[in-house]
């Protein structure tokens, strides 16, 4: 049966957050590739015996190639180009500061709330939903919500890059339960769970933060607002996108190692993930998803104005919408930000929406889609209503 098309809720505003640090694909292959051939050098012997395989330099044709990325905004631009480092420095902050992954998430927050003219006072309730959140508690949410002097509740979720989409199916829930206005946030430090001397993936990621605010649908818009007709999420278990640091790896230490040993003993626990699998299974899981949604909700995919969907593949996108459309989507149907911002895991689909969405007229209808590990994917069909 189909959907109804009477919406329950509005998304009313978004706000994003870009870091003021980019590093190109040149920058990024020029540091990679001076580390390759250091290590190269300094294992020559062990190479030329056969016994340990050289590391392969990357390329910016090979970067753009295989992702369609160019650059990428992070947080700390330094500590990634250093070859003695390969990672962003981040100082730890004392408990009575605002943390990293707060901060980032309060200013796309506020951009949000100016734009819809609301004060912490307005809203009910605050969903964090990110990839890696900077610790496990106290919730990342609840020290966002007590920035924005907002009172109620707070939480953190996580289902990967789908989480923003996950996010506004579950503020559309609470809605519905009686909550007023709901402020989903997600700020994505992706660059701090990067190996940047592994080559098929060291150039996948960019830090960010998007915000968007659900309004219950009782009345006449204000400004600004995107009816959600329906939302539809799916998970299926893979391995294909795994990332395995978390707050019981030091548990795993071998406390006899040498305390200056070489390599990082949690390097293997960063990202990594099986690309052309990720591309084979999920592709057609997204694309059907969308395809099965629209169908459900009874927009036909002819009829969709704007696809804004998750900012990880320039052609796992373009064949997500040809299995949707049945046709190739240019990059009106089907923007692009990834190649400026790379990966920026859940809010890749909503920076899309946030920077492609002005020039869409009353009653236009687009979909908001996010998919990443898990497997996990989430679909919202949204309306433009004023």
């Amino acid at each position: 049966m189909p959907e109804s098309n009477a919406a329950d809720a509005r998304i009313i505003a978004t706000g994003l957050y870009t870091p003021p640090h980019s590093i190109s694909n040149d920058e990024l292959v020029a540091a990679f590739n001076a580390y390759v051939d250091r290590f190269n050098a300094a294992h020559a012997d062990d190479i030329a015996a056969g016994a340990l395989e050289p590391l392969q330099p990357s390329s910016t044709e090979f970067i753009e190639k295989a992702s369609g990325i160019k650059s990428r905004f992070v947080v700390d631009k330094a500590g990634i180009l250093d070859i003695e480092r390969m990672a962003p420095r981040i100082p730890a902050r004392a408990d009575d500061e605002l943390s990293l992954l707060a901060e980032i998430a309060v200013i796309a927050a506020r951009e949000a709330m100016r734009t819809a003219d609301l004060s912490g006072d307005d809203l009910d309730g605050v969903i964090c939903a990110a990839s890696n959140m900077q610790r496990a508690y106290p919730a990342m949410a609840v020290e966002i919500q007590d920035a924005l002097g907002v009172e109620g509740f707070a939480f953190d979720m996580n289902v990967a890059c789908a989480s923003a989409a996950f996010g506004i199916e579950t503020g559309l829930g609470l809605i519905r339960t009686g909550a007023r206005r709901i402020l989903m946030v997600n700020p994505e430090i992706c660059s701090a769970h990067l190996n940047f001397r592994d080559r098929d993936s060291h150039f996948i990621f960019g830090d960010v933060a998007t915000a968007v605010i659900l309004e219950r649908a009782d009345g006449a818009p204000r400004g600004e607002a995107w009816d959600i007709l329906g939302t539809r999420m799916k998970t299926k278990f893979s391995n294909n996108i795994r990332n395995n640091f978390g707050f019981m790896n030091h548990c795993e230490r071998d406390t006899g190692a040498a305390a200056d040993a070489q390599d990082d003993p949690f390097t293997d626990k960063l990202f990594k993930q099986e690309g052309r699998k990720v591309f084979k299974e999920v592709v057609p899981l997204v694309g059907d998803l969308i395809a099965n949604h629209l169908e459900d909700v009874g927009v036909a995919a002819g009829d969709v104005r704007r696809f804004w969907l998750h900012q990880a593949n320039l052609a796992m996108n373009e064949f997500i919408a040809r299995r949707v459309l049945g046709r190739d989507a240019d990059q009106d149907q089907a923007p692009v930000v990834l190649d400026n911002y790379a990966n920026t895991s859940s809010a890749g689909s909503i920076i899309a929406f946030h920077r492609h969405r002005a020039d869409l007229s009353i009653g236009d209808i687009g979909v908001i889609c996010g998919f990443g590990a898990g497997y996990s994917a989430g679909s919202v069909i949204v309306r433009k209503a004023a």
